[in-house]
């Protein structure tokens, strides 16, 4: 146990030389669950789907077999939780917003300014435009070459991450993904997600450390 505690504290040393710890977070080697309400299982995805709406030139829906048939990305992101722990150089695979909107499979139309993430059980989260089309957000549905856990968000899940070795404004806390993804609403007006709703920040910007948007 002692060793593990030295190697963690050692890897959170290089991390913090290199930039990448944001305030208030440390190290963690596991991957914690962390939400609110049940965890949705599938006894197959037949039924699955995913709804795009709102601000887009055609509405569309993907079955589950559609969904996995789009333009893909390989992705390495580090995880940063609002509740303070930190997990680096986790690899996604999933569909990344801007390619496919570069393939002419998706077109905003120029007054979409935010994108609502619709969720299992009436769960929803909100981000801008611009962290919706930046790299460190992506459509997973893969972890480290393997569906996802039931508890972080298989089918599919937002992932909101950060690059490693960049440091963006569009760099969020991970609760800005939503978990069991089911519908992408854009929208011109920002609109508060459920833990927005609950005092959570707006924003989520990681390195001003924006948690909180008002005192509980």
């Amino acid at each position: 146990m002692l060793k593990n505690f030295q190697n963690r504290r050692q890897q959170q040393k290089e991390v913090e030389s290199e930039g990448r710890l944001p305030p208030g977070q440390t190290l963690t080697t596991k991957f914690p669950v962390l939400h609110y309400g049940s965890v949705p299982h599938y006894a197959n995805l037949d039924a699955w789907d995913l709804k795009v709406l709102g601000l887009v030139e055609a509405p569309v829906t993907w079955n589950w077999e559609e969904f996995t048939a789009l333009p893909t990305r390989t992705v390495t992101y580090d995880l940063h939780c609002v509740t303070r722990w930190s997990k680096f150089d986790t690899e996604w695979e999933g569909v990344h917003l801007q390619d496919l909107i570069d393939k002419g499979l998706l077109t905003l139309k120029p007054e979409a300014k935010f994108l609502i993430q619709h969720c299992e059980f009436g769960f929803t989260v909100n981000i801008p435009i611009e962290a919706a089309l930046a790299e460190n957000f992506i459509l997973a549905y893969r972890y480290q070459g393997e569906p996802l856990d039931p508890e972080h968000g298989y089918p599919m899940r937002g992932l909101m991450g950060s690059v490693p070795g960049q440091k963006a404004t569009s760099d969020r806390y991970l609760w800005k993904g939503g978990k069991w993804l089911r519908g992408l609403e854009f929208t011109a007006e920002d609109r508060a997600g459920f833990w927005e709703q609950n005092g959570y920040s707006m924003t989520a910007n990681i390195w001003n450390e924006e948690r909180y948007g008002r005192r509980f």
